[in-house]
């Protein structure tokens, strides 16, 4: 399988331009010039920076100079450190993957279309020439199945555009159900040899996601151990959020999570990337801050493991705060373990 090179152990910056109250001291004082200084320290390669559209484009249309400002100042504090940076539209105007921001329209919205593959070639003719350091990430997580077919066709008409203006930059794209990987054998095959297969990873959902507020059905007490048998993850995410578990009717249901599970359920990603020739990339991957330092260790471990044997490109979630931040007080005890299997 094609490796991406430069892209392979990075962090997500998550909150600064992205899932944020989008004032002029968040993008001036969440991340500052030290954090790219500290995350050159940890020696990975890149950073992966969600952006909202509010950033540069007011509701109405209005272009914000001032958003561009910070986002090259953010592109500058990476290329003085050696880090290559993945730019994610987080959220675009008639969609976001959050049902909190109420946005809606955009698969069957030809003008909301328009703005959203407009707004990319605006960034591709400021950050097209960087394509040695900068990737493009098109929209994070499309979630319902039904806009497949769709978001395949919306991302064909807008790589075609970006292509005009930046043809050698990496373009990267996921599929629905959040970047699943079980999305990606539904994408369309890859329109040139820049094109990056992404998904997301947070596997169990009970065990990285165990306590969220935002998990619709979630109780907040709910805590999970790594040392947890698939028969208890299947029978507790049915039991606790309503959903079937899916990905362990291979194993044994009273064994123990593993490293295996990982290394099975990226495997399907491999062999779509493999038939396709596309380079793979894991944009995502975390554990709430709500579960064991220890265990959290245990699972970043096993996925560790499967990330190496297949040679997949990652960014964890998330640098600070978010529920998942690495430099926050909760990862003290076990940060710098943590920082080697990134």
């Amino acid at each position: 399988m094609r490796s991406l090179d430069g892209y392979m152990r990075g962090i997500d910056l998550g909150g600064w331009f992205s899932q944020c109250d989008h004032r002029e001291e968040t993008y001036s004082n969440f991340i500052k010039e030290e954090d790219f200084a500290r995350i050159r320290d940890w020696g990975l390669d890149h950073v992966r920076l969600p952006v909202d559209i509010e950033l540069f484009e007011t509701r109405d249309g209005q272009r914000i100079e001032s958003g561009f400002a910070h986002l090259q100042r953010a592109m500058d504090w990476a290329e003085k450190y050696g880090l290559n940076l993945v730019l994610d539209l987080h959220k675009t105007y008639g969609y976001s993957f959050d049902v909190g921001e109420k946005e809606a329209g955009f698969f069957h919205d030809e003008a909301l279309q328009e703005r959203f593959c407009a707004i990319w070639e605006e960034l591709a003719r400021r950050y097209g020439n960087l394509h040695d350091r900068v990737a493009f990430e098109l929209l994070n997580e499309v979630t319902d199945p039904a806009d497949g077919p769709l978001w395949n066709a919306i991302a064909a008409r807008c790589i075609a555009r970006v292509r005009r203006i930046a043809p050698e930059t990496w373009i990267l794209i996921g599929g629905y159900w959040n970047n699943s990987i079980s999305a990606l054998k539904d994408l369309d095959p890859p329109a040139d040899d820049r094109i990056v297969y992404n998904f997301h990873c947070y596997d169990p959902v009970m065990f990285t996601h165990q306590g969220a507020y935002w998990v619709a059905g979630m109780d907040r007490n709910y805590r999970l151990p790594i040392t947890v048998t698939y028969r208890r993850l299947a029978e507790d995410t049915e039991r606790v959020i309503g959903r079937k578990a899916t990905g362990m009717e291979i194993f044994d249901p009273d064994e123990m999570l593993s490293a295996a599970y990982f290394e099975h359920s990226m495997a399907e990603a491999v062999r779509v990337a493999e038939e396709r020739n596309v380079p793979l990339y894991c944009g995502e991957y975390g554990v709430i801050n709500l579960a064991d330092p220890q265990d959290t260790v245990a699972w970043y471990r096993m996925i560790h493991q499967a990330f190496e044997k297949y040679g997949i490109g990652r960014a964890a979630w998330s640098y600070r705060k978010m529920d998942f931040g690495l430099v926050d007080e909760h990862a003290d005890p076990v940060r710098e373990e943590l920082i080697s299997l990134l």
